[in-house]
């Protein structure tokens, strides 16, 4: 029963982890030219 900060403190790092992998790949793919396909810049006027 004395471990069980141990396997919460453990949880909460994989949890963590997994999320933080997840986000990453998630921003990689948000700088990534991919979605700005089809994006055409807005003339200036003068």
């Amino acid at each position: 029963m004395d471990n069980t900060i141990y396997y919460v403190l453990g949880l909460v790092a994989v949890i963590y982890i997994a999320l933080s992998t997840f986000n990453r790949r998630r921003s990689k793919e948000r700088k990534s030219r991919k979605f700005m396909d089809g994006y055409q810049r807005k003339k200036k006027e003068e």
